[in-house]
């Protein structure tokens, strides 16, 4: 047991734990209406909304998985960086407009603006649970996150001892919640990003003067890993890989019901745009989060046998948790552990908030309760946002970690289908509702096959065109398939269908 670790874990979480509680003050509003509770009274500004998109998608098992990732597969893992910049671009010139058409007709969801786009519930109904599958393994790599530094600090043991740490978080995660909404994690997001800034700017300096700088670093990674492997023959190999991860991540990622909770909780579009500017910061940080790959590498933490058992459990998930515990002192192995927990209470709460608006209004009200009040609304959302969260710790308990990043790669490929009925639809009107139906099934069975093929172990499928290999991200080219199926269909069905009125925001 690392006791100066998990002395300085314990005070940070209790300290969230109270801003958690008591952030149901903080800009009050009547909790019993959706718009309250489900998107903080949609009043938050531009630095609010910063902290709380950034804790939105920059995780928990964002700061294990990445270099995580890159201490197995080398530069390869370093798609991310590219791919949070190029969603930037996009954050600018598409959700401002998102969040006016929502903001104008009281819209919470994406399924909202489908419906009020399209008028079709069916379609409406598609996008919605497509982000209630897609989220639900999400927020269970959280707890990945969480399961793993609680580990590092020699928390454990079998059966329901070994599980109960992750099961007090995850009760204290529920509480405040249901209590204070979307208004908890964006008060705790700002804790969490404080912190995470600084263990990795301090990881970044302190690490490099421990081993004389990054050139041993780098001398240590080997020169396979350094680089993509170059196109070999009549195939693009890791180019179009990392291309195309890159691109397909960036287009998913703000269709995320989490993602879009948190812009339209913003106070107007400006603080959207002005977000779109300031969140790149976060993409520095990511590089260097990345960079913590190698430096695993280099303090050889994979063979050293005191953490062979971290290794044994957690795979290379482990590599961040051992470089911190074999190059800093217990105190600050506590303050880094706490901030990687931290990282997952927040986007796990705004990802059950996302969720519970779905059920909520979508599902519960669009199908079951048309006249329900708006305090039954907002009841239904607080339960169905415990309901999700205990379905996701039971789903981390049970179900074995490879399988769940195996759900979240199919979730992935699966909500960048709702691209064209939610983005395309914005500014396309030959867009209609049962040919974008017929898009959105088309890509999803399509990209269920192609994942399929690689028994659901790899997000990449190989495209052969005049004898040239291209492989590539499963979800974007099932993505194209769908987009090729949604305007066709439109088109042809134009003379019969009367077009989708114009957007007005």
């Amino acid at each position: 047991m690392n006791w100066p670790a998990l002395i300085v874990f314990i005070a940070l979480f209790v300290f969230v734990t109270g801003l958690g509680f008591w952030a149901a003050r903080w800009r009050s509003g009547d909790l019993t209406l959706l718009h309250e509770w489900g998107l903080g009274g949609r009043r938050f500004g531009t630095f609010v909304t910063w902290f709380l998109l950034g804790g939105d998608l920059y995780t928990a098992y964002t700061f294990i998985a990445v270099p995580a990732l890159v201490y197995g597969a080398g530069a390869l893992g370093f798609f991310a960086v590219p791919y949070t910049i190029l969603i930037y671009p996009l954050l600018y010139l598409v959700f401002p407009r998102l969040w006016s058409i929502a903001h104008k007709h009281g819209y919470v969801t994406s399924s909202d603006v489908v419906l009020g786009r399209y008028g079709n519930k069916w379609l409406a109904l598609a996008v919605g649970v497509t982000g209630l599958v897609a989220t639900m393994p999400y927020i269970a790599l959280q707890l990945v996150g969480m399961q793993v530094v609680i580990g590092a600090m020699g928390v454990g043991g079998e059966g329901l001892m070994g599980d109960l740490p992750l099961i007090i978080a995850f009760v204290i995660l529920a509480a405040f919640t249901y209590t204070s909404g979307l208004r908890a994690p964006a008060m705790i997001a700002v804790v969490k990003d404080v912190l995470i800034y600084l263990v990795v700017i301090a990881i970044t300096i302190l690490v490099p003067l421990k081993l004389g700088g990054f050139e041993p670093i780098f001398s240590a990674v080997p020169a396979a890993k350094l680089t993509l492997v170059a196109p070999v023959g009549d195939t693009y190999g890791a180019y179009s890989i990392y291309a195309t991860l890159a691109l397909g991540s960036a287009l998913a990622l703000f269709l995320y019901p989490h993602s879009l909770t948190a812009i339209l909780s913003s106070s107007n579009p400006g603080a959207i745009r002005r977000n779109a500017a300031l969140l790149p910061a976060y993409s520095l940080v990511l590089g260097l989060l990345a960079l913590l790959g190698f430096m695993a590498v280099a303090l050889h933490v994979g063979t050293d046998p005191a953490f062979a058992d971290g290794f044994k459990q957690y795979g290379n998930n482990f590599a961040v948790p051992a470089l911190i515990l074999a190059a800093f002192p217990g105190w600050f192995a506590g303050v880094a552990f706490a901030a990687i927990a931290i990282g997952a209470l927040v986007p796990s709460a705004i990802m059950s908030i996302a969720c519970a608006n779905i059920v909520s209004r979508n599902i519960y009200r669009g199908f079951f309760r048309p006249d329900a009040t708006n305090a039954q609304e907002s009841s239904v959302a607080k339960i169905a946002s415990l309901v999700v969260k205990l379905g996701a710790l039971v789903f981390i308990i049970f179900v074995p970690v490879p399988y769940a990043l195996q759900f979240q790669l199919l979730g992935g490929l699966w909500m960048i289908q709702v691209l064209p009925s939610v983005i395309l639809g914005l500014y396309l009107r030959v867009l209609t509702g049962w040919p974008l139906l017929a898009g959105w099934v088309v890509g999803t069975v399509l990209g269920t096959w192609m994942a399929s093929t690689t028994s659901f172990k790899a997000a990449v499928f190989t495209l052969t065109f005049f004898g040239v290999s291209f492989p590539g991200y499963i979800a974007l080219y099932s993505l194209i398939a769908n987009i090729v199926v949604s305007v066709v269909l439109s088109l042809l069905l134009k003379p019969f269908v009367a077009p989708a009125p114009a957007m007005a925001d």
